[in-house]
């Protein structure tokens, strides 16, 4: 049985945890990069135990999505891969993660 396509967090956890990664977001995101249902998000890598940490955290609220870190000397990848489903509208999905970094260049591939 698949896990469902939902947040488990109050609204004001939720609310809490989209200021939380608008913190992040804003200082430390050099850009990100959107490919079909895999959201890339590069940091600076003196943010990488704020990046960890925002991984398990988001694992225990959103099973349904699969996070990967990859880190180098400079910086520290977050990839989130959502789903593979035609109906999914990833705009929302991905939206939480996108807060604090509006000045950035998107990178779609």
């Amino acid at each position: 049985m698949s896990q469902p396509i939902a947040c488990s967090l109050s609204p004001d956890a939720l609310r809490d945890r989209v200021d939380s990664i608008s913190a992040l977001n804003r200082g430390y995101l050099r850009t990100y990069m959107l490919e079909r249902a895999t959201l890339r998000l590069v940091y600076d890598v003196t943010a990488t135990p704020d990046v960890h940490a925002l991984v398990a955290s988001e694992q225990e609220c959103c099973g349904f999505l699969r996070f990967a870190i990859e880190e180098s000397e400079n910086a520290i990848e977050l990839r989130i891969d959502a789903p593979k489903n035609d109906d999914l509208d990833l705009e929302p999905l991905f939206a939480p993660f996108l807060s604090g970094a509006p000045g950035l260049a998107k990178h779609e591939r």
